[in-house]
C-alpha cells in the first residue's frame, strides 16, 4: 500500500490567499490591458474573497460580512 505525503502548512489559509492575491496584481501591473491582465486580476480578487470567507467562517459569532 502506498502511503501519501503530507506537509503541514505553516502558514493560515487567509494569510497564504492574501499573499498569492498581491503576487497577482503585482504580475497583473506588469501586463499591458487585455485578456491576460484581466484573467490575473479577477484570481487576485477570487483569492481576496476566499481569504475573507476563511476569516468570517472562523470568526467566533460568524457575523455575516458588512
Amino acid at each position: 500500500m502506498l502511503t501519501r505525503r503530507r506537509s503541514r502548512q505553516m502558514d493560515p489559509l487567509e494569510a497564504r490567499l492574501a499573499a498569492e492575491a498581491e503576487r497577482l496584481r503585482e504580475q497583473a501591473g506588469s501586463l499591458p490591458p487585455g485578456p491576460a491582465r484581466d484573467e490575473m486580476l479577477r484570481k487576485a480578487r477570487q483569492a481576496e474573497t476566499g481569504s475573507q470567507m476563511s476569516e468570517w467562517l472562523r470568526s467566533p459569532g460568524l457575523q455575516p460580512p458588512d
